[in-house]
């Protein structure tokens, strides 16, 4: 295991500035050295280091599996963290208190437009796994998976693609598919084994969806590349789950006592789950040893979190902003907002798969929401609300409509984001263009209606 607590040694008087040689002194030198990088990451932020980093880091086997990071468009989360060797100290936040850990499994960070050494880490067969969280807006995907050509940057990224006549590598794409099709090329090129591709974001069936999209691109630039990655790679499906909010300030008491300056710390819930589907062709870590499920069937575990936790989230976000609520805890505590949850949580384990359990669940997910520790705010929640809307609420729209049942809690559902759009609610939104277009429109509400769900819209 690459994790250290403090009970591991006494904190010293005085808080040092964290890194592996700070590290090596309080716990030794065989604890705080780095492993050999096997796993490389797309989307460097606070999710992944909370959940796959920590699996990572508490498997049994955690020497043998370093994992080389890499940030999206802003190169500041791979700065810091590069400056502390790529350690960071993860703080789980519970009423009671914090409990303060040093994750080690990160030994490399960069920045994501640095492809060369990603296409450089991939193309080695002492690479094992890619995995990704780059959310849902991330991949850039239509409704059917492949790949949303009409996305400038995808558009120029294809087009770089394709100019480089097969020379993928100096393409330098800035999409994170783009850069991954370079990363796979050149793993091709150089003749290297099977590899799996994780997708670690909230989209059903996610790893499906990755394939669909990496093979569009591909179909368009290059026919060897293609013809491999149906070959050689595996995609693997995964169901998420550890609530991890935006940090406001990187100035935590708990991690001045436990002996440590540490300027990228991670906050989140004990809570964690992770569900996996799919093969390991070049192996992986034993992340069951920390708790990780590996199943035959993804689906009805992604679908119980994906509507169950995250639908319930973006559910809070745009009617608890729009109550004069800032966090989550706050809004679950609101009579009203919870009963917009409780009604859209009826109607989606109406339309789950059988047999899966979910009393138990939703009871937890009310206790962790009510976690006042866990300052989750809604305004970060509110982000990219066109491409979380359709994964998160339409969908059991969708299902409710077809099997003939209740849908009205769905719909009361998603017209808290459409209420919250044409109030003026502002959030990042990567489809802005489109959302503005459809609040624009003589009938705005079929317009974003039809923006999430075509389906639903006809």
């Amino acid at each position: 295991m690459n994790a250290v607590t403090p009970a591991a040694t006494a904190a010293p008087a005085r808080p040092v500035v964290l890194g592996r040689a700070a590290l090596a002194t309080r716990v030794g030198a065989a604890a705080a050295a780095p492993a050999p990088v096997r796993i490389v990451h797309l989307g460097l932020g606070a999710f992944h280091r909370a959940h796959q980093a920590w699996y990572t880091a508490h498997a049994t086997d955690a020497a043998g599996w370093g994992i080389a990071a890499f940030t999206g468009r802003d190169p500041h989360a791979a700065e810091v963290l590069a400056a502390q060797d790529g350690l960071y100290t993860l703080v789980e936040r519970i009423d009671a208190g914090d409990r303060v850990e040093v994750v080690t499994s990160i030994v490399e960070a960069h920045d994501g437009a640095d492809v060369a050494r990603l296409a450089e880490l991939v193309a080695s067969d002492q690479v094992a796994i890619v995995t990704l969280t780059i959310t849902e807006a991330g991949y850039r995907l239509r409704h059917d998976g492949t790949a949303e050509l009409d996305d400038p940057d995808v558009a120029a990224d294809l087009a770089r693609l394709r100019a480089a006549a097969g020379a993928l590598a100096g393409a330098r794409p800035r999409t994170a598919l783009g850069r991954l099709l370079v990363a796979l090329d050149a793993r091709r090129a150089s003749g290297g084994a099977p590899i799996a591709v994780v997708s670690c974001d909230n989209m059903p069936d996610n790893g499906e969806r990755l394939r669909r999209g990496i093979r569009s691109l591909a179909a368009l630039v290059s026919e060897p590349l293609l013809h491999w990655i149906d070959g050689s790679v595996s995609f693997v499906s995964t169901s998420v789950d550890r609530i991890t909010p935006r940090l406001e300030s990187v100035d935590i008491p708990a991690v001045r006592a436990a002996g440590w300056i540490d300027v990228a710390p991670v906050v989140t819930e004990p809570f964690r789950d992770w569900v996996l589907s799919g093969d390991f062709p070049a192996g992986r870590p034993d992340w069951a040893s920390a708790g990780a499920r590996f199943v035959d069937d993804i689906e009805p575990w992604e679908f119980r979190k994906l509507w169950l936790l995250n639908g319930a989230h973006s559910i809070l976000a745009y009617a608890g902003m729009r109550r004069g609520h800032a966090t989550v805890a706050q809004a679950i505590a609101d009579p009203e907002c919870r009963s917009l949850v409780e009604r859209f949580h009826d109607e989606a384990v109406a339309v789950l798969p059988v047999g899966v359990e979910h009393d138990d669940y939703r009871a937890q997910l009310i206790a962790r929401f009510s976690n006042a520790a866990i300052a989750h705010r809604l305004d970060q929640i509110a982000a990219d609300g066109a491409d979380k809307m359709r994964y998160r609420i339409a969908a059991v729209a969708e299902r409710s409509v077809a099997a003939g049942g209740s849908f009205h809690a769905s719909a009361a559902a998603l017209a808290t984001w459409i209420g919250w759009v044409l109030a003026g609610g502002a959030a990042p939104e990567a489809r802005a263009a489109d959302v503005r277009r459809a609040a624009a429109a003589s009938d705005p509400v079929e317009a974003l209606v039809a923006l999430v769900s075509p389906t639903l819209a006809a």
